[in-house]
This record gives C-alpha cells, sequence and structure tokens, in this order.
C-alpha cells in the first residue's frame, strides 16, 4: 500500500508514487531489481522525517525502507526490490504476508481485535497454548504464557524460575542475547553496550563462556569458589547463540548442561526466540541434541511477524497463583490466530524440511569461500536457515553487509565479526542460489579493497 507523507524540512524531492503499482505481484521475482540509488530519493526524505521523531536508541543496520513484502522479495518505498535474508531479523518464517497467515488474521480481526487473556477466558488463547504443548520440545504436561516478545517471556522464564525454586540466582553465557528490557539485559552478555548507562543491573546473574569450556569454569570456578549450586534457580541459554554471532556448541555442551541442571535442581531453560520454530531444520533447535528442557520460551518466528512471545514450562513448574505475573496484550487473539497459522504451515507446509535442504546448499556454496579468500572468511557455520559467515574483523562484516545491500540482497551482521542469514523458510533453491551469488560478490568487492 503507497501512503504519501507530508514531510516538512525533508531535502529530497519525493516522487508522487513508486514506479511499480502496489498490486503488482513480486513472488515471481528470482534476483533482485534495483531502480535507484539506494537509499533512493523517497528512503531519504523519509529516513530525515524519521529522524525527527523517533528514539535515537533504534540501531538501524542500513537504510532499507520496506512498503510491501511477498514471501521472500520486500519492495522499498522508491520500488526496489530486494532479496530478504534476514527475515526481519528471523522473525518471517513463513515469509512476506503468506495468504495463509494474512486470511487467520484477517479472520480474526472481523471478529475479536482484543480482550484480555489476564483477566478473562479468551478461547483462541488456550487453543495456542495447547498447540504449543503438543510441539514442544520436552514430553508431558505443560503450562503456557503468552506475551508479546522475546524479552518479556525471557522476564517470565527468570520471576517463574525464582517463585519455583525458592532460589535467587541464574546463568547465562558469555556471547548469550535475551532481550533489552531490564531483568532479560542482565541476563544478555553479547555486548557491553547493552549494559552501558543502566547499572546496577538486576543482581544473581552470572555468566560463563559458551560451550563446554564454560561448563568446566561454572564447576569448578562458579560453584566451587563463587556461590553453591543449590542457590541457583536456573541456566538459561541459547542452543544456537543468534546475536552472539551464529555460535554452534560443541555437541558435549548441551547435554553435559542438562546432567549438571539434574545434579543440582537448577532448571534448564532454552531460550529458542531466535532458533525456534523451525529455523534450523527441526521445530526446536535443542532437539538437535535429544535434550529436554524444564522451560523454552519462544517468539520471533512464532506468528510469521505478528508481536507475540511465549513461556512453556513443565507443568510442575508452573507453580504460580493469580497475579503473579500477566500481561494486558498477551496473547492477543489476532496474534493467535497467526501463530496457529504458522504452526500449520510448518507442519503441514514442508517449510522445516526446506530449511534443512536451502541451509545445506547454502554452506556447499559459501563453504568454499573460506579457502578462496584466507585472511578474510574465516568460517562458514550454522544450522539450517540460521548460518553465519564470520570474517577477519566487524568492518569487513559490516562493509559486505553494505555492500550486499548495495545489491539487492538484505543480511544482517551478528556478533563482532559475522554476517547472518536467516531468510524466509520459504526461500526457493532459485532464490537460494541467486543470494548465495550476490553474496560472493560483495565478498569480492570487499575483499579487493582491503
Amino acid at each position: 500500500m503507497t501512503q504519501t507523507l507530508s514531510l516538512p524540512a525533508a531535502d529530497a524531492q519525493v516522487p508522487d508514487e513508486p514506479a511499480t503499482p502496489a498490486s503488482a505481484s513480486l513472488g515471481s521475482y528470482d534476483e533482485p531489481a534495483i531502480r535507484t540509488a539506494v537509499p533512493g530519493p523517497r528512503a531519504e526524505a523519509h529516513i530525515a522525517f524519521d529522524e525527527m521523531y523517533t528514539s535515537p536508541s533504534l540501531p538501524r543496520a542500513y537504510a532499507i525502507v520496506p512498503a510491501r513484502g511477498e514471501g521472500t522479495v520486500i519492495e522499498d518505498i522508491d520500488g526496489n526490490r530486494f532479496l530478504d535474508f534476514s527475515a526481519g531479523i528471523a522473525v518471517n518464517v513463513t515469509g512476506h504476508c503468506h495468504p495463509a497467515v494474512v486470511e487467520a488474521i484477517r479472520r480474526q480481526a472481523g471478529e475479536l481485535l482484543h480482550y484480555s487473556a489476564s483477566d478473562f477466558y479468551l478461547p483462541i488463547y488456550a487453543h495456542l497454548a495447547a498447540e504449543l504443548e503438543r510441539i514442544a520440545p520436552m514430553a508431558g504436561k505443560t503450562r503456557v504464557f503468552l506475551g508479546n516478545s522475546g524479552t518479556e517471556v525471557v522476564e517470565a522464564a527468570m520471576k517463574l524460575s525464582r517463585y519455583a525454586t525458592g532460589r535467587q540466582n541464574i546463568i547465562g553465557f558469555l556471547g548469550g542475547f535475551h532481550g533489552r528490557t531490564f531483568g532479560s539485559v542482565s541476563l544478555t552478555a553479547s555486548k557491553a553496550k547493552y549494559h552501558a548507562h543502566f547499572s546496577p543491573l538486576l543482581p544473581g546473574i552470572y555468566h560463563v563462556p559458551f560451550g563446554s569450556e564454560g561448563l568446566d569454569e561454572l564447576e569448578s570456578r562458579v560453584f566451587h569458589r563463587l556461590m553453591p549450586a543449590n542457590e541457583f534457580a536456573a541456566i538459561v541459554v541459547e542452543p544456537i547463540q543468534g546475536e552472539g554471532g551464529i555460535v554452534v556448541p560443541d555437541d558435549d555442551f548441551l547435554p553435559r548442561l542438562r546432567r549438571i541442571c539434574d545434579e543440582h535442581g537448577i532448571l534448564l531453560v532454552a531460550d529458542e526466540v531466535q532458533s525456534g520454530m523451525g529455523r534450523t531444520g527441526k521445530m526446536w533447535a535443542i532437539e538437535h541434541w535429544g535434550v529436554e528442557p524444564d522451560m523454552v520460551v519462544t517468539a520471533k518466528g512464532l506468528a510469521s511477524g505478528m508481536p507475540i512471545g511465549a513461556l512453556i514450562a513443565k507443568e510442575h513448574f508452573m507453580t504460580w497463583g493469580a497475579g503473579a505475573h500477566g500481561s494486558t496484550f498477551g496473547g492477543n487473539p489476532v496474534s493467535c490466530a497467526a501463530a496457529l497459522a504458522t504452526i500449520d504451515l510448518l507442519e503441514h507446509g514442508g517449510l522445516i524440511e526446506n530449511a534443512a535442504e536451502r541451509g545445506e546448499q547454502i554452506l556447499r556454496t559459501l563453504g568454499p569461500l573460506v579457502g578462496q579468500y584466507p585472511g578474510v572468511v574465516r568460517d562458514v557455520r550454522g544450522i539450517g536457515l540460521l548460518l553465519g559467515i564470520q570474517f577477519d574483523s566487524g568492518a569487513t562484516a559490516a562493509a559486505v553487509e553494505h555492500a550486499a545491500f548495495r545489491r539487492g540482497l538484505l543480511v544482517l551482521t551478528a556478533g563482532d565479526d559475522v554476517v547472518r542469514m536467516s531468510p524466509p523458510l520459504v526461500v526457493t533453491e532459485a532464490l537460494t542460489a541467486a543470494a548465495t551469488r550476490i553474496f560472493a560478490e560483495s565478498i569480492e568487492e570487499v575483499a579487493a579493497i582491503r
């Protein structure tokens, strides 16, 4: 849908209409179509308008101003079409505006937009909770709390862990990202800037390195010298670290972590906000290691772009009473409808299987770049469609990200020196081939300059 903005103080001239009519389908494009410099004149004008009113805390990776999307294609307000291999930061798992998701949203919006599930019995909330129990990565009865985002349900998991165990302390991992609200940002340890100016943070949070070396430190230093194991309520872990740089742990890590938790009565909380909902070729990333958590939190891909998050906990840990936690908007009926449609598409639309196949395609295609650009490309890694390409520096990673953007490919940096690929799970073999070719060309450009 095209919107004409009044832009006071904007320098650029804004055409009245984009070159491509809004009714034209984007689904037939197998290549980017860049018709202006990027950002184009309308995008530049909007950015000037945006910067007059929005919070400067928003980091903004590069100057994309999206107007509409379909499948794996995003069109900006100048009519430039991009291959979207970031999916709104791993959110749009079923692609942009999947017809089944749009229809579920439209149908629910015509029936009921909101009624708070914290205070009343909202039918669709319970139906989604039952579906989440069915697909949960742990056996047995569960209970579900729905929020609006990943950080909200991480906060819920932290509160519930303390409530259920009567203990105060929580363990996280260096490189982990769990959100930016106060409790979750205290648990986050991917970048120091997330903590800057907000001290003192939540007390009782301990961090160790991610992987088996971190568990060595946990047992030999933390439990032995800093705080007894029986004082910890939970260990919160991303099965694959996302914002920390797409870090896949060694195979012994998660099974050993489960044993440590069992030995000391500590709850194991799997943060699957980014890695869940089929992205790694299984519904949940933790399933690759055959480990069952006590709680799992999910968000991003759960409703294909609608705001929702879920805490799924084994029933015998969901011990808190009425009023201990709640949310006015959590489990909004429109978001729940989108989530139910998303789960159906993941299970019956072949999207999880496609994620595994397309991920292998990307690894096969980009893996040789390590040898082709020694000293520039250090690693190509990941599982399914949660992939990272590590470079020699953050500056190189950012330069490749921007070179890809200029060519019509949307990717996103992660960690210190990694470019992340997390496209929609509907991405085709042809689009994947186009994206990897463009990405390789972007590396060639940056490597030549360096």
